[in-house]
C-alpha cells in the first residue's frame, strides 16, 4: 500500500466513525478530520486528525510536524465554550520506516500546552500501525482513547 492509498483508506474510515472533514487546509495539513464526543473516562473530547505525506521524514521532522499540528489544534479549539480535552493525531505513512522514526513518534511528549497530540507511524510495507502504548498508571484514559481511535480510524 502506498501513502496515497493509505490516506484514501483513512478517509473512508473517518466517514464510518463519525469524523467530519475540515474544510480549510492549515499549515499544510490537509485533509483534516474532526469529531466531538463525550468520553466516559476523560469527558468532552475534540479530536482532530490528519495524514501527512512527507518524503523527507526523519526524527526531527516527526517532532516538528507534530508540534505544528499541535498549534493547529490549539487554534481550532481556542475560544470554544466549556471544558474540553483536545486530542490530535498526526499519522505518517512510511514505506519500511527506520526504527529511529518509530521511536521518535512513540517517545514524543504527548501532553503539552493543555493538548494531547499523538504522532503515529504507519508502515506501508508491512501494513502495520505504530501507536503509543497504554501506560499502567497515570494518564491511562488519554492513551486508551488514543489506542481506540487508532484502531478504528488509522489501522486499515
Amino acid at each position: 500500500m502506498d501513502p496515497s492509498q493509505y490516506r484514501d483508506a483513512v478517509a473512508a474510515n473517518r466517514r464510518k466513525h463519525g469524523f467530519d472533514a475540515v474544510d480549510d487546509e492549515t499549515n499544510g495539513f490537509g485533509p483534516m478530520w474532526e469529531t466531538r464526543d463525550d468520553d466516559a473516562s476523560i469527558g468532552d473530547v475534540v479530536v482532530l486528525a490528519t495524514v501527512v505525506d512527507d518524503s523527507d521524514l526523519d526524527k526531527r521532522a516527526i517532532t516538528a510536524r507534530t508540534d505544528e499540528f499541535r498549534d493547529v489544534l490549539i487554534d481550532r479549539i481556542d475560544g470554544q465554550p466549556g471544558p474540553t480535552t483536545p486530542l490530535g493525531y498526526v499519522v505518517f505513512p512510511v514505506a519500511d520506516p527506520d526504527p529511529s522514526i518509530v521511536d521518535a513518534a512513540q517517545s514524543y511528549t504527548v501532553a503539552r500546552r493543555r493538548t494531547n497530540v499523538f504522532p503515529l507511524v504507519y508502515d506501508c510495507a508491512s501494513e502495520r500501525l505504530h501507536r503509543h502504548e497504554v501506560p499502567r498508571l497515570k494518564g491511562r484514559g488519554i492513551y486508551r482513547r488514543q489506542a481506540d481511535d487508532a484502531g478504528r480510524l488509522f489501522d486499515v
